[in-house]
């Protein structure tokens, strides 16, 4: 049987963590896109730095945009789908739990 102070850190743990995973995500994507628009240098190292981080962010999205979406397009929704998943989870896991203000 799980002990009630495990499992205490456990909830505490996935409250804090899983939104904080997808206000990262979400960072990263405006930072690629603020980027994006003024760096024009195909070969830029922020770019590619950006592109190798948020590659994986995009990736299922792409999957449900139709074939030859600008990568702009999908970068913007990217970023609102992980600003969604982001309030989404606060949201849900607040009232699931508990505010963690008290």
């Amino acid at each position: 049987m799980i002990s009630p102070d495990l499992s205490v850190r456990l909830l505490h743990t996935i409250n804090v963590v899983v939104p904080l995973v997808f206000f990262m995500a979400s960072v990263y994507l405006f930072l690629h896109i603020v980027f994006a628009r003024f760096i024009t240098r195909p070969d830029s190292p922020v770019l590619w730095f950006f592109s190798v981080v948020t590659g994986p962010l995009t990736r299922p999205v792409r999957a449900f945009l139709a074939p030859g979406t600008s990568e702009r397009r999908i970068r913007l929704v990217a970023l609102g789908v992980y600003v969604v998943l982001w309030l989404g989870s606060r949201i849900l896991l607040v009232q699931w739990l508990g505010s963690s203000i008290r």
